[in-house]
């Protein structure tokens, strides 16, 4: 691909080091098929398992999704690697048969992280791409890192008077020390429970346990993906979530109409990967969610709130429990939603009046607006 200087250069940045690589790659995929290709040079980088960047492009991602939908980016090719400061924002390039050449590439313009998880979504690259003076797109560094794990983002939504329902939170040291005790604080909480690690998303290593019998495995699994680990008492209500988007400069956010996630049959019992990754029959999505005006609109309203919580920047979704006596339960963020075909972020704003296309060129011209630096 010829580079035009006349356009800005969007590196979209996918795979990672977390155990939803994969989902990020599926994620990419769709982002490459929506972009404006008049408006925007696209340069896709693809990060392995083990966090090395290599160059990649929309043909090889999809001959590699449909080879295996579980796919790890493989270590070949042109290595990237980022400049640190200094106002060169172009990449080095070393090809992995000959790492004694170093080739300037492209320069770039802003930085689509299409990460989730640990080691992207989580303030880590964020921080990264500040240290390079490289705009990118959504959450800074706090707010990434506080909307990655459970338990401060639950204190954020709970210093913001956000209604949020009862957890607890066991870090490994709580566990190994005096896991007696650790169980009976969780047990206070009452049965069923969902066991969560604290950083992970995907609904990987959650575990719905309905019994203390069961709680040892569930903590084990969860121990998979964290050493600390969140505990949350199960809140009977339908799961509705709110797409989040940033106002330009200093305008307030805006909220898409809410969507609600159905389960559509007993053999999962909540939104677990398999529900949303897997299965084509055991969830289904409605946007809007047949709400109340007055309670969509509420809750649209809390999502901004949310968002503001967290100190967000471009982009979130916003999870929440509309309970049997009508109250609206914070449940999470996600800084970084999937951009899957079937992923909801991009759906409720479908169902709002905004294109897939749409969307992205917003998102990248929110982060072409901000500043470099503290801001």
């Amino acid at each position: 691909m010829t580079l035009s200087s006349q356009k800005p250069t969007v590196a979209l940045l996918c795979g990672g080091r977390s155990s939803e690589h994969s989902i990020s790659l599926i994620t990419a995929r769709g982002v490459l098929g929506a972009i404006d290709y008049e408006k925007y040079n696209v340069v896709t980088i693809g990060i392995t398992r083990d966090g090395r960047w290599f160059l990649t492009d929309e043909d090889f991602l999809n001959r590699l999704l449909e080879e295996n939908a579980l796919a790890d980016f493989p270590a070949e090719g042109k290595q990237v690697f980022l400049p640190l400061g200094g106002g060169d924002n172009r990449l080095r390039l070393i090809d992995s048969k000959d790492e004694t050449h170093v080739e300037m590439g492209p320069a770039i313009d802003v930085v689509f992280p299409l990460l989730h998880g640990p080691f992207g979504e989580d303030g880590t690259v964020q921080g990264l791409l500040e240290m390079a003076d490289l705009r990118y797109v959504g959450c800074g560094v706090a707010s990434s890192a506080i909307g990655m794990d459970k338990h401060f983002m639950k204190v954020a939504f709970e210093a913001a008077g956000l209604e949020v329902g009862p957890y607890e939170v066991i870090t490994h040291r709580q566990w190994v020390q005096n896991p007696g005790q650790a169980r009976e604080r969780i047990q206070a909480l009452g049965y069923p429970v969902f066991v969560k690690p604290a950083r992970a998303g995907s609904s990987f290593g959650i575990t719905k346990v309905n019994s203390a019998e069961q709680l040892d495995a569930a903590i084990e699994e969860a121990h998979k993906y964290d050493p600390k680990l969140v505990i949350e008492a199960g809140i009977l209500g339908r799961e509705i979530e709110c797409a989040v988007l940033d106002g330009h400069r200093s305008a307030n956010p805006l909220a898409s109409h809410p969507g609600e996630i159905v389960m559509m049959d007993r053999e999962h019992s909540f939104y677990d990967f398999e529900s949303k990754y897997v299965s084509k029959t055991s969830a289904e999505t409605r946007c809007p969610a047949d709400l109340p005006t007055d309670v969509a609109q509420q809750l649209r309203e809390l999502a901004v709130e949310a968002f503001l919580a967290v100190d967000g920047e471009g982009l979130c979704r916003a999870d929440f429990f509309y309970t049997e006596d009508g109250h609206l339960v914070i449940n999470e963020v996600n800084t970084m939603p999937g951009f899957t075909p079937i992923s909801m972020y991009k759906t409720m704003w479908e169902n709002t009046g905004v294109s897939y296309a749409q969307l992205i060129d917003e998102l990248i011209t929110l982060a072409l607006e901000r500043p470099l630096g503290l801001r």
